[in-house]
């Protein structure tokens, strides 16, 4: 009798797929820790360009700082204090990249100035981010790794 020495065996078959699982067990946290390390370098560049944005509301519209994000986002041609433009739909909705912006206008002075704000960013869930941050009309964005950040935290370095 002849043995037909065409294709694959069950066990050689099997030894392949128990390698690709050993390897995709090492790589899968490798590109968690990867996606959580960019949603929070996003996070940093997006309250950079949220205080960015601010000092070009409060200078164009004289108007002190926005009364809200939605404020900063595009609408209007030509831009309005209610509609700037400053900011792109998707931050100006409040969440991007796995975290949710919360935005705080201070209280108007006398002549209807807003000039305080805070922003905070917390990641949605823990496999989108690990770290708080927050920041206000200093532009010093701060961090905190156990909950919502605050202006009492540390701030980041560099």
């Amino acid at each position: 009798m002849r043995k037909d020495s065409r294709g694959f065996s069950l066990i050689e078959l099997l030894i392949v797929v128990a390698i690709i699982l050993i390897i995709a067990a090492i790589a899968i946290p490798n590109l968690l820790r990867s996606r959580i390390a960019a949603n929070q370098a996003s996070a940093v560049g997006s309250l950079r360009t949220i205080n960015t944005s601010e000092i070009t509301y409060a200078s164009t519209f004289n108007t002190g700082f926005s009364p809200d994000l939605p404020s900063l986002g595009p609408g209007a041609v030509p831009p309005t204090a209610a509609a700037a433009g400053l900011l792109d739909s998707v931050l100006a909705g409040g969440s991007k990249s796995g975290y949710l912006f919360v935005y705080t206008a201070g209280t108007p002075d006398t002549t209807g100035r807003i000039n305080t704000y805070g922003v905070t960013a917390s990641p949605i869930s823990t496999s989108t981010g690990t770290n708080y941050y927050f920041t206000d009309e200093s532009g010093v964005i701060r961090q905190n790794t156990t909950g919502t950040a605050s202006a009492t935290d540390s701030p980041l370095a560099g």
